[in-house]
């Protein structure tokens, strides 16, 4: 494909070139006309030195003028700058690195034995992998683990997903959830629904941001076996920039984990 030369140099190089060998192959016809018919030989002589000259130049606008008609003609290179955006790019923590290393292998299937029930099963399996490896990832500072439970886990407790908001109602359900927050004083909820809790358990509850410890507590349960909950968070400097994460264990076990985001909007929370 011809590419498009127009509005470029390329045909004014092109036409002077050919202009040039034109001129020059009318010199060489003419000095080899003279040598030929010239009667003597001084003029014989100083046509073929121009004969020579001039057949010399021409030869070098011949191969110029094919050049520079041969480069026009390639396709040009793609010289688009290809630019990657990153968004949120930093290096990765240690929690983060040791997840994708411990991370399990993945085993390919077939469309013959892609069914419903080995989707469901490879999920399933996922997820309690992850949760494995983030249990091994993560560990519930000394500071909050204090307190010997009275009670042993039950198999069937159950802590539903935290759910985060600036408010909640009498009932402690969220109103307004989100996960994206604005900077600034004020306290934030962590909402949860529990089943299969006993007495006597014992519970704890930590704060991180970026990944470093900022607040928490360690206490026996005492809010009997199921029903909601809420924790909260109104830090004295208020909440800074960043990913707050908030950790629920009981008996040493973590139950359930949450990230959230502060950012420097004030539009997303509506505060």
């Amino acid at each position: 494909m011809i590419p498009n030369i127009a509005g470029t140099i390329t045909p004014w190089v092109l036409g002077t070139l050919c202009v040039l060998m034109i001129l020059a192959l009318a010199i060489v016809v003419k000095s080899w006309r003279e040598v030929k018919t010239s009667p003597y030989y001084f003029m014989r002589r100083q046509a073929e030195k121009r004969l020579q000259t001039y057949s010399f130049a021409s030869l070098c606008l011949v191969l110029a003028t094919a050049v520079t008609a041969a480069a026009t003609l390639q396709k040009p290179q793609d010289q688009t700058l290809l630019v990657a955006i990153l968004a949120n790019t930093k290096p990765a923590s240690s929690e983060i690195r040791a997840l994708i290393e411990a991370a399990p292998s993945i085993t390919a299937v077939t469309g013959d034995d892609l069914t419903q029930q080995s989707i469901s099963t490879a999920v399933q399996s996922f997820d309690e992998a992850n949760a494995a490896l983030l249990q091994t990832v993560l560990t519930l500072p000394q500071e909050y683990d204090q307190v010997q439970p009275t009670v042993e886990l039950n198999d069937d407790t159950v802590l539903t997903p935290l759910v985060f908001s600036t408010q909640i109602d009498d009932d402690y359900k969220a109103i307004n959830s989100n996960d994206i927050f604005s900077v600034g004083r004020y306290t934030l909820f962590a909402t949860f629904d529990y089943d299969g809790m006993a007495d006597g358990m014992a519970w704890s509850w930590v704060w991180r941001h970026e990944g470093e410890v900022v607040e928490g507590g360690n206490e026996l349960w005492a809010y009997g076996q199921d029903g909601p909950g809420y924790i909260y968070l109104n830090p004295e400097e208020g909440f800074r920039a960043g990913k707050y994460s908030l950790e629920v264990w009981v008996n040493g076990e973590l139950f359930t984990r949450a990230d959230i985001t502060m950012t420097g909007s004030a539009l997303s929370t509506g505060n």
